[in-house]
This record gives C-alpha cells, structure tokens and sequence, in this order.
C-alpha cells in the first residue's frame, strides 16, 4: 500500500498559456484533494502573477512539436513566426479554455488562494527582471529565495513545470 501525498509544491518556471495552466491546475487539484500546496513562480513563470502579464499569456507557437492545425495536421513551425498567428492560438485556445469553465489566469489564482495553497515568487527572478512587490500579483505570501521556498516544502513532493 502506497502512502498518501499530503503536501506538494509546484515549481512554474514557464510563461506560456499552457504551462502556467500546467501549474495551476496541478495545485488547485492538490488542495480539492486535501494535500497541502506551495506554487513558486521562477524565471517567465514569473509572468503567471506579474499583473500587466498574468491576463495575456501565450500559446508557444514555434518549436512546439506537439502544435497541431484543426483536423489533427501539423502546424508547421515556420507559420508561427507570421505576424498574428501567435496571438490567434493563444485566443483560440483560451476561447476553448473558457468552454470548458477554466477561468483566467488572474481568476484561477484566487480561487487557489482561497482553498489555502501559498504562493510564491522567486527573489532572484524578481531581481533579475527588476519587479516589485506592487508589479505582482496582490494575495502573493511573499518572496523567497530557493532555500526558503526549499524549507516550505520540506517533507513534500516537488513537482517541476
């Protein structure tokens, strides 16, 4: 008999639509779950809480080996460089999103708030790309560094995406 997960932390160190939903939706099904999660935004995962980026986020259009056109053909990598195509993925696939009820980004992280994940920035990030603590995302829990996030999780699994 396995042992039961009771604490995660989700590391998001992407910015693309689809990685920063990676993210939130693995946290937010953590803590429906009951398992207590930590979400640290690192590096262009930085942009999922960072409130003039958080809303418009972008499907990654080229190098993505997995981006396929209606009908199941591959999308050929060389279209996503042409002006537009990148922005009309990404509001097509939030146009999906919204079907299926998956609210926006700003949205999402409240709901996660409120079921009591903690989420956190990372101080060399934020440094690095010079924000402050006003550019991001308002119910943060703070800004750590890797060895203090490190500490928050001590005793759980660690998720990377």
């Amino acid at each position: 008999m396995s042992e039961k997960i009771k604490k995660v932390s989700v590391i998001c160190a992407k910015g693309t639509l689809e990685d920063v939903y990676a993210s939130l939706v693995m946290t937010n099904g953590a803590r429906m779950e009951g398992i207590e999660a930590n979400i640290f935004f690192t590096f262009f995962g930085l942009d999922a809480i960072t409130k003039k980026k958080m809303n418009k986020l972008h499907t990654a259009t080229v190098g993505n080996p997995s981006m396929a056109m209606p009908g199941g053909l591959p999308f050929p990598t060389l279209l996503g460089i042409l002006p537009g195509v990148e922005a009309g993925v990404s509001a097509m696939m939030r146009k999906e999103m919204e079907k299926l009820d998956i609210p926006p980004v700003e949205e999402f992280l409240d709901m996660i708030h409120a079921s009591g994940a903690k989420m956190y920035g990372c101080k060399l990030a934020v440094d690095m790309f010079k924000l402050k603590r006003e550019d991001l995302y308002d119910d943060l829990d703070g800004i750590l560094t890797i060895g203090e996030f490190y500490e928050k999780a001590g005793g759980g699994q660690i998720i990377f995406t």
